[in-house]
C-alpha cells in the first residue's frame, strides 16, 4: 500500500494533545501501520529532534489516536491511544489516559462516525488498550459539536465547553481475574516500612494501583511543591520503600492485571491532608472552602504538579470509601464529586462505589474535561511502501 496523504485531526482533550486518525485510512497490518505512523511523527531519528515529522522535540512524546466504529453492542466507537517516544522502536498502546477519550467523542461526531444529536450527546466509547467503556457526553447544537463555553480546567489557559465523562471499571483481560478494589481485603492496612515503622495506609486499585498515606505520617503537610519534593532525597528514598512494600502486599508481582500494566511503575503513591488554604504553583490562592481533600502524588518518575486522570480516579475512590485513610480526612458528601487540591490547582472527580458480597467495587468514575479541534487537514509524507 502506497500512502502519501492521510487525513488527520490535531485535537486537545483535557491537558493532552494528539494526532487523530481513522483506522480506515491506514494500513490494515499492524506492523505496516505502526511503521507509517512512526514516519509521520518523524521516527526513527537518532538526533531526537523529529525535524522531518510531527513529533515533539527534546524527547517529548507524541500521542497517536486511532478511531473506528465499534462492533460491540454497547459502544458506538472504539479507539487505541498510542505514545510514540523519541528513540523508541515501537508504539506504546498501553496509554490509559482518560483525557484522550474526551476528544474521541467530539471527533466521532464531527467526523460523522455516528449521527449528531442536539443536546448532551452520549457517545459510548471503548478504550481498547485498557479494556473499558467510557461514556463521553458532548454538547451538540445544530448537529455540530459545541467547543466554546465557560468551563475551565487546570493546565489549560482558555475556557471551553464542558464534556462530561463516565469512566467504567475495566473488564478483566482474557484469562485474568477481576481486580478487587482492595487487594488485601481491608480498607486500611499496617505497612511495616524500614525507617518509618508501621504506616497506616489504604491500598486500592481504582483505574491504577495506589497506596495512600496521611501526610503527617511522613512529616509532610500536603502543601508541598514538586520542586521541593524533587530535591528531598530522604523523601525519595522513603517513597520507594513504601512503594516496594505496598507492591508486595498488593500482589503486583503476580501480574495483577493479567497484562502489561503490571510492573515497576505500580503502585502510585499519594499522601493526603484535610482541606487548607494554600497557593498553587500558578500563583492562585486557593481557599480551604474550595476543596475537599489536599493531595500530592508521587509516581515513579517523580512528583507531579497535578494528579493525572488515573490518579485522580483512584483518589476519588479512596475519598468515597468509608474508613479509608483519605475518607477520614476528606470533606466528601455521598454522590458529590470530591474536589482535590493539588499543587497546580483543583480538580473535581466523583466515584460510585458499590459493596457486594465479595467486597467493595468501583462501578464508574465521573469527571469533566474540555476538548476541541486544533487543526484538521492532510498529513503529507514520502511514499511509504508496506
Amino acid at each position: 500500500m502506497n500512502v502519501s496523504r492521510i487525513p488527520a485531526v490535531f485535537m486537545r482533550g483535557g491537558i493532552v494533545k494528539g494526532l487523530f486518525f481513522h483506522y480506515r485510512d491506514l494500513p490494515r497490518a499492524s506492523a505496516d501501520r505502526d511503521r507509517l505512523l512512526r514516519r509521520v511523527v518523524g521516527e526513527p531519528d537518532p538526533r531526537t529532534g523529529n525535524a522531518d515529522g510531527l513529533g515533539g522535540v527534546s524527547g517529548d512524546a507524541c500521542r497517536i489516536v486511532l478511531v473506528t466504529p465499534s462492533l460491540r453492542d454497547d459502544c458506538d466507537v472504539e479507539f487505541d491511544a498510542g505514545i510514540v517516544r523519541t528513540g523508541q522502536a515501537w508504539i506504546d498502546y498501553g496509554d490509559d489516559c482518560v483525557d484522550v477519550a474526551a476528544a474521541v467523542g467530539p471527533f466521532a461526531i464531527s467526523e460523522r462516525l455516528l449521527p449528531a444529536i442536539d443536546g448532551m450527546h452520549r457517545v459510548r466509547v471503548w478504550q481498547r488498550g485498557v479494556g473499558r467503556r467510557i461514556d463521553v457526553l458532548v454538547p451538540v447544537h445544530g448537529s455540530s459539536v459545541v467547543e466554546e463555553g465557560s468551563f475551565r480546567e487546570d493546565g489549560v489557559v482558555f475556557p471551553s465547553a464542558e464534556i462530561r465523562l463516565e469512566v467504567f471499571e475495566p473488564e478483566p483481560r482474557p484469562g485474568a481475574r477481576r481486580v478487587a478494589l482492595l487487594p488485601s481485603g481491608h480498607v486500611q492496612d499496617g505497612l511495616d516500612v524500614p525507617g518509618l515503622g508501621e504506616l497506616r495506609v489504604t491500598m486500592l486499585v481504582a483505574d491504577v494501583p495506589m497506596v495512600i498515606v496521611r501526610a503527617e505520617a511522613l512529616a509532610l503537610t500536603g502543601r508541598e511543591t514538586p520542586d521541593s519534593l524533587a530535591k528531598d532525597r530522604t523523601l525519595n528514598t522513603r517513597v520507594e520503600a513504601i512503594r516496594t512494600r505496598a507492591a508486595t502486599a498488593m500482589g503486583l508481582g503476580r501480574d495483577l492485571f493479567g497484562g502489561p500494566r503490571a510492573g515497576p511503575a505500580w503502585p502510585r503513591l499519594a499522601w493526603v491532608a484535610p482541606p487548607c488554604n494554600y497557593r498553587a504553583a500558578t500563583g492562585v490562592e486557593i481557599g480551604a472552602h474550595e476543596i475537599d481533600l489536599m493531595v500530592r502524588t508521587f509516581p515513579t518518575e517523580g512528583p507531579h504538579a497535578m494528579p493525572g486522570s488515573a490518579e485522580s480516579i483512584a483518589l476519588a475512590a479512596a475519598a468515597a470509601l468509608p474508613g479509608s485513610v483519605a475518607n477520614e480526612v476528606a470533606r466528601t458528601l455521598p454522590g458529590v464529586p470530591t474536589r482535590l487540591g493539588h499543587a497546580a490547582g483543583t480538580i473535581a472527580v466523583g466515584a460510585e462505589l458499590v459493596r457486594h458480597a465479595q467486597g467493595w467495587r468501583m462501578e464508574k468514575a465521573l469527571m469533566s474535561r474540555g476538548a476541541r479541534r486544533l487543526m484538521s487537514g492532510i498529513v503529507h509524507l514520502p511514499v511509504v511502501r508496506t
